[in-house]
């Protein structure tokens, strides 16, 4: 199945301490590389998102952004930092003592500096199986959008091969008569040079000579051997977006190749509109997987 190389993908999965949202992004590529954004203390789940992607994704810039929310007081935990406290404490205790001050009380000592608010740590026991399970989500949306762009991109290169192969057959039928017309135009100019008389040899040999290097037919035969590979790649599972851009490649050399050839009008134009149905396929094939 074709799939294109743009897509897609979210999922959000709710805990009771934690909401995890992913989101998945890719683009055209001539390999598979990766960009993550995950909170720093996830980093390690990387090769694992990773490797997980890899089984669906064989070509793009794969974009993995991730978010991670915690949820309730129980993901929160007071800290004190005991030793700025002792510290704070003792020299309160001295300077009281000194000045003859009264004591201190707890309202004292529950100052900012000394207490803080921290994010208390998910067990990853909880937290994996749950990212991981967002990552697949995400990753299956993606997939289905890959496919369902991939399948609109099919038609319209099975549409642009149809045109293609009507200019080669319209060419192999037309092709014999240009030798046939090179031959009397040949003979009209022989007429009016030579007064009517007529080398029929040498017309013979000229338009023998004129045959074999306006030949188009091996090219011809090329042309659409490339185009029924190409349609047959385009049913092909996996990973073929360089297959079919090579193809295009020999297509289109063979097309220069009918242009340098051609000493006709019609086939000129023939060639012109080839290589704008071939243009077209080579923007497509670009975000083919």
């Amino acid at each position: 199945m074709v799939r294109s190389m743009t897509g897609f993908g979210r999922s959000k999965k709710e805990h009771d301490l934690f909401t995890i949202t992913i989101e998945i992004k890719t683009v055209n590529h001539r390999f598979a590389e990766y960009m993550m954004r995950l909170p720093k203390q996830y980093v390690h789940f990387e090769e694992k998102v990773k490797k997980r992607l890899s089984k669906s994704i064989k070509r793009g810039r794969i974009e993995i952004f991730s978010a991670v929310t915690k949820e309730g007081d129980s993901a929160k935990d007071m800290v004190i930092d005991w030793p700025l406290l002792h510290q704070y404490y003792e020299n309160m205790k001295k300077i009281s003592e000194k000045y003859e001050l009264p004591g201190l009380t707890v309202q004292d000592l529950m100052r900012e500096e000394f207490l803080y608010i921290e994010e208390s740590e998910v067990s990853t026991d909880e937290f994996e199986p749950l990212f991981i399970e967002a990552v697949e989500e995400a990753c299956q949306q993606l997939v289905a959008m890959r496919m369902a762009e991939g399948e609109e991109l099919k038609k319209d290169f099975l549409n642009l091969l149809s045109l293609l192969q009507s200019c080669v057959s319209q060419l192999k039928e037309y092709a014999p008569s240009v030798v046939l017309k090179y031959e009397e135009r040949l003979k009209k100019k022989m007429q009016e040079y030579l007064s009517g008389e007529l080398d029929e040899s040498r017309i013979a040999a000229e338009a023998a000579i004129f045959a074999d290097k306006s030949d188009i037919n091996e090219e011809l035969t090329r042309l659409q051997s490339h185009i029924h590979q190409f349609r047959q790649t385009l049913e092909t599972e996996g990973s073929i977006g360089r297959k079919l851009d090579f193809l295009l490649q020999e297509m289109n050399r063979e097309a220069n190749t009918i242009g340098a050839k051609a000493n006709d009008a019609h086939i000129a134009s023939e060639v012109v509109e080839m290589k704008s149905l071939l243009e077209k396929m080579k923007e497509q094939v670009q975000n083919i997987e």
